[in-house]
């Protein structure tokens, strides 16, 4: 199933001794150009947790995203636990006892162990700066910029210093920020382009000496390696694919309760081309799903080409969503708040599957009438074409477009007339003609405003062959010795016609008909009974019309409603 250009969706069961899995998995192109891996931040605070479904939803007018849950993080506080580099810019530290995954400026995922050194200088000498982002130890000391929240935490007997103006928390290079004003105990406000220096005990009476207002506070937030072609990071582990092969032994910091329990879990990899893999397996779910194992995991992205993958938080939190819906079943019975995830976003044009994959405006109140749109999240040049079934152009409209989405217009609108002679009054509005039966196409081109070209297509058909269904009774009281239910329905073609009585679940419980018609009211009749003559037990059921012809393939359905019953 195609997601977007160049991405795509699929999902499967496999049949293991322990139970089936369920595996949801997502191929996307290398993240260059118009596409790009980035970790999300929940609701744009450390502290603070979010769905996948939200924040894709959140972000929808900045990109069209496909993502999973991202790193482990803290209950008590959504803090994750390991590293968030956004744009060149620290939000969180790495935990250097795990893997971090990061992502190069040409697109490639590099998963490795990363350590995290930051110093403060002030008025003295150089010092060590404990924590980023997260509340200082006894006699500790930590820097908060606005990644964290509004304000820092209230901390008794801690002392802090304003800096500001404050760029950003870039690794790996020296920034001098000017002491604005101090203050006690907290919570100290941060705003845009500001930082705050909170410190307890004996980093407090070293902050107090050696930053005072109008004097400069030097910082360094060091990563090693250095990172310096990584751009976005996110924290996780543990490594799963190293050079092709999957990883038995880490040696990170995870227990075996962590690792070895079937459950649910996600994952990042990459192939050898440079593609991206987002698989996440669901799991505790007996007869259903009973996950994987970690091994398994790193196993299962092997079998999927990748040559180096990471592993990400699993349990409740395994998520894959694209465009605010939930594509996996998570094992919470819904879908867990959480602190970060990571998303493929993409940035050209994209047109979401038209309302009806088949039109029918026959009047019978179903499928009447289609809703095409398109989105554009940069300022772009956009050509729209609505293609007919025989190939002429019936639509097209070109312009330049703001970010946003935008409807087209089906039927097409037929141009406008000419303007009247003078004097004589305007023309009555022309109603649009009745579509063509057939299948239609709608493209939709863009240019963006970073020289970026994108297109879209969907397509979908026309087709009034079916209309007017309906079943007599619809809820059939079904005795020992059976009892007929009328199906009824019009053509207004010839057609090979299937007709089906099915469970709510989709099994097929009896062909009722399978045969040509012509053009006409038609009506087939279902005796309550199964292909081998047994009657069905009582339940939901769907009786569904299929007909075939020139056009195409179209379907009706009705929900009729079995109870048995022990009298004629």
């Amino acid at each position: 199933m195609q997601l977007l250009p160049g991405v795509t969706y699929e999902t499967g069961v496999q049949f293991t001794p322990h139970g089936p899995v369920s595996l949801h998995i997502v191929r996307g192109p290398r993240p260059v150009g118009l596409y790009r891996l980035r970790p999300v931040l929940s609701n744009e605070s450390v502290v603070l947790r979010e769905t996948v479904s939200a924040m894709q939803r959140r972000l929808s007018t900045q990109a069209t995203t496909v993502g999973v849950n991202g790193d482990y993080f803290s209950l008590a506080d959504g803090r994750p636990s390991g590293i968030l580099l956004r744009d060149g810019v620290l939000a969180t530290p790495p935990n250097s006892s795990r893997s971090s995954a990061g992502v190069t400026l040409d697109g490639l995922l590099d998963v490795r162990q990363v350590r995290f050194l930051g110093t403060w200088r002030g008025t003295g000498q150089r010092r060590a700066l404990n924590f980023l982002n997260k509340a200082p130890g006894t006699n500790g000391i930590s820097l908060f910029t606005p990644d964290w929240g509004p304000a820092t935490p209230r901390l008794a007997g801690s002392f802090a210093v304003v800096l500001a103006p404050f760029s950003s928390a870039t690794p790996n290079a020296d920034l001098p920020v000017p002491v604005t004003t101090t203050s006690q105990n907290g919570p100290v406000t941060i705003g845009p382009g500001m930082a705050v220096l909170v410190a307890r005990g004996a980093a407090a009476t070293k902050l107090q000496a050696e930053a005072q207002p109008r004097t400069t506070v030097t910082l360094r937030l060091i990563l090693q390696p250095d990172w310096s072609t990584v751009a976005d990071a996110i924290g996780g582990g543990p490594v799963l694919v190293r050079d092709g092969a999957p990883v038995y032994r880490s040696n990170e910091a995870f227990t075996t309760s962590q690792l070895v329990p079937r459950g649910p879990r996600s994952a990042v990899g990459q192939r050898a081309d440079g593609s991206v893999l987002l698989v996440t397996t669901d799991g505790r779910q007996p007869g259903y799903s009973v996950g994987m194992t970690n091994f398994e995991l790193a196993q299962t992205l092997v079998r999927l080409g990748a040559v180096r993958g990471m592993a990400l938080d699993g349990g409740g939190s395994a998520t894959l969503a694209f465009e605010g819906t939930v594509l996996n079943s998570p094992s919470d019975g819904k879908e867990r708040a959480i602190s970060t995830a990571l998303m493929l976003q993409y940035f050209g044009v994209y047109a979401p599957p038209p309302a009806e994959a088949v039109v029918s405006p026959n009047g019978d109140g179903l499928a009447e009438e289609q809703a095409l749109s398109f989105k554009i999240v940069r300022p772009s040049t956009v050509t729209v074409t609505l293609t007919a079934p025989d190939g002429t152009v019936a639509a097209q409209e070109s312009g330049g477009r703001e970010p946003g989405t935008y409807e087209v217009a089906f039927p097409p609108l037929p141009p406008p007339p000419p303007p009247p002679p003078e004097g004589q009054p305007p023309p009555e509005p022309t109603e649009p003609l009745p579509p063509a039966e057939g299948r239609w196409t709608l493209t939709v081109t863009s240019a963006d405003d970073q020289g970026l070209s994108s297109s879209a297509t969907r397509r979908f058909a026309v087709n009034s062959t079916l209309g007017f269904l309906r079943l007599e009774p619809s809820r059939l009281f079904l005795p020992p010795s059976g009892r007929n239910a009328a199906i009824q329905w019009t053509q207004a073609r010839a057609a090979r016609v299937k007709v089906t009585v099915e469970t709510s679940d989709g099994i097929l419980v009896r062909t009722v008909v399978s045969q040509r018609y012509e053009p006409g009211g038609q009506a087939a009749a279902w005796n309550g009974r199964m292909a081998n003559g047994k009657l069905v037990s009582g339940g939901r059921y769907v009786v569904r019309v299929t007909a075939t012809n020139e056009l195409g393939t179209v379907s009706l359905e009705q929900p009729l409603t079995v109870r048995r019953t022990a009298k004629s």
